[in-house]
């Protein structure tokens, strides 16, 4: 507007303005100052600041942990809604599974599998669902991150740390409802060990499918395709987990993958706590009596010397793909304008 008035009035009075202002010694004076104030004075050095971000990490993550325990508390869609699947799901598969883990009621290969199709099936159906309910809520955020890292008030890397932190509460929620409903009603054994390895287990898997989900909307533009790239991966944990093939009859040239499945370490974990020793309980299997232990050591190929190795890979799952969560989140950018 303001060009279209000037234009127009040396049009009018045929002055150029312009022309008188460069010529003028206002606009010399101008030049003079600004190109004074650029030059530091002499002695002085260049402004500098020790750190990137005001606040040191550890600040930085209590104020990003704050942030997102407000943001899990306020999106009842998702929290409420995936507590809410634990429970009836808890008591679907205790209604389905009733006393089919009490040791006492295997008595053949058939009934032996039947509880194991249950470890199998509980645990790859309530980690599929924190891995999906996760995506839309973590592509959410992830448009908040793209708007505040210009900010510069906090690394990407204390957000998703964050992020990942304020999950594990809401994972030991959904652990305690499984535990407490699921667990008696299924039948399996209350001793303190089985009992701790079996919620050990189920706490670390649950954690990796949720942090899965999260990785893969990082990785990926939007939540569609993140969808897709998740789904290749419950494929894979199908056929190469170790309970529909069973691991001594994999072909050695897919054995790789099956190592590299978590939840080949899952079953592992599994099976080998409830049922790997289980010396003095014998069942009929395939026409010959034998032990359960013996049973699952030959036809899974779990065996008891692994416990120690499969428990740690299992923790290691969790915290491989939130620390790819982080590094996705601070080097990758969707956003486009």
């Amino acid at each position: 507007m303001l060009e279209v008035t000037s234009t127009s009035m040396e049009t009018k009075l045929g002055v150029n303005f312009a022309r008188i202002y460069t010529e003028s010694t206002m606009c010399k004076d101008m030049d003079a100052l600004v190109k004074g104030l650029s030059m530091p004075p002499p002695g002085t050095n260049d402004l500098h600041f020790p750190t990137r971000f005001p606040q040191k990490f550890w600040e930085q993550f209590k104020a990003c942990l704050w942030k997102q325990c407000l943001s899990h508390w306020r999106t009842p869609s998702y929290n409420l809604v995936r507590i809410a699947f634990m429970t009836v799901s808890s008591i679907i598969f205790g209604v389905l599974y009733w006393q089919k883990g009490n040791i006492r009621h295997i008595n053949d290969q058939q009934s032996l599998f039947t509880i194991l199709g249950c470890m199998y099936g509980t645990t790859l159906f309530t980690g599929i669902n924190n891995c999906q309910s996760v995506m839309p809520f973590v592509a959410i955020e992830r448009s908040v991150v793209y708007r505040e890292r210009f900010a510069g008030m906090y690394s990407p890397w204390a957000y998703s740390f964050a992020q990942v932190a304020m999950e594990i509460p809401y994972v030991l929620v959904q652990l305690v409802l499984f535990m407490l409903i699921a667990y008696p009603m299924i039948g399996y054994a209350w001793t303190a060990a089985k009992f701790f390895w079996f919620f050990y287990t189920m706490f670390f898997t649950l954690l990796y499918f949720l942090y899965l989900g999260m990785l893969m909307v990082s990785i990926t533009p939007n939540i569609q395709v993140a969808s897709i790239f998740a789904s290749m991966f419950y494929t894979t944990q199908n056929l190469i987990s170790g309970f529909i093939v069973p691991p001594p009859h994999i072909p050695k040239w897919w054995t790789w993958l099956y190592y590299m499945s978590p939840m080949s370490w899952t079953l592992n974990l599994f099976f080998t706590t409830q049922f790997g020793y289980e010396d003095d309980r014998k069942i009929l299997v395939f026409g010959e009596t034998r032990t359960i232990a013996a049973f699952v050591r030959d036809y899974y190929g779990f065996r008891r010397d692994l416990l120690p190795l499969a428990a740690i890979l299992l923790a290691g799952f969790p915290v491989l793909f939130a620390v790819l969560f982080g590094y996705s989140i601070s080097r990758l950018n969707f956003q486009k304008r």
